[in-house]
């Protein structure tokens, strides 16, 4: 069973009719329900607004897949919890970043790049073209899919070269978009998935439920989480593989730790 949380910043639901009318029991919910279609995955759901936003200590060394999705408080999410979620990825969980969260704290953090692109709020057509049709991420799906009404994602979208794109989008208006991009943070799988407006019922069409599904397994770690990846332990000399002599002048005394 895949543990996985779908993390919502449940702003636009509280704010907004439309939206609130779209997704009745939030968006995070509505991902939730459709990884729970599958029975290999259990999916549960945390939101901004809880105590360390849902993502205590403890909480994060039970999950192996995080699903983020934010757009209005970024700046409102806790450096503590993001550097909790950061160090997770770094051990080995999977993270997937969702639509406007290319500009998350999270994602921004794990990329080093500023992670900007071009948007237009038209509610035009997009058709996503699978562009590596064998990535497990793209598994059963058509050559392409079309959403009738979404947010427009435009290049340069400024970000690290990835590892794979899976899918490019077309839009109405001319422009295209690396819409589905992967990465492999420290030990952490790390997809980007941009389709997700929160004025359009995206996240109730078959096709991306599938990709969400896809993704939460290629996302999930392969073997268990290193703990206390930032470490950073002096190992002494008489500790060291092989035998060795110390030479030279020493800024630090054995056992003391390093200077960050």
């Amino acid at each position: 069973m895949i543990r996985t949380v779908v993390w919502g910043e449940n702003v636009h639901e509280q704010t907004s009719e439309t939206v609130a009318s779209v997704y009745p029991d939030g968006m995070h919910n509505c991902i939730a329900a459709a990884l729970n279609e599958d029975p290999g995955i259990s999916a549960t759901t945390a939101t901004l607004q809880e105590a360390e936003h849902g993502l205590r200590q403890a909480r994060l060394e039970a999950t192996d897949v995080l699903i983020w999705w934010g757009h209005a408080a970024h700046g409102e999410v806790s450096d503590e919890v993001v550097d909790r979620v950061a160090e997770a990825v770094w051990g080995g969980m999977g993270l997937i970043l969702l639509h406007s969260a290319h500009f998350a704290k999270i994602f921004k953090k794990l990329m080093g790049t500023p992670c900007s692109l071009t948007w237009r709020e038209a509610g035009e057509r997009e058709r996503l073209w699978v562009t590596t049709p064998g990535h497990p991420i793209a598994h059963g799906l058509p050559e392409f899919f079309e959403l009738e009404h979404e947010e427009m994602y435009g290049e340069p979208f400024r970000v690290p070269e990835p590892l794979e794109t899976v899918f490019i989008s077309w839009f109405q208006g001319g422009e295209v978009f690396r819409s589905g991009l992967t990465y492999r943070c420290g030990a952490g799988n790390v997809f980007y998935f941009r389709p997700g407006h929160e004025t359009y019922p995206t996240y109730y069409d078959t096709n991306v439920r599938l990709v969400l599904r896809n993704a939460v397994k290629w996302a999930c770690p392969g073997s268990e989480r290193i703990r206390s990846v930032g470490e950073a332990p002096n190992r002494e000399t008489e500790n060291a593989p092989e035998l060795i002599e110390e030479r030279g002048p020493k800024l630090h005394t054995d056992g003391q730790g390093g200077f960050r």
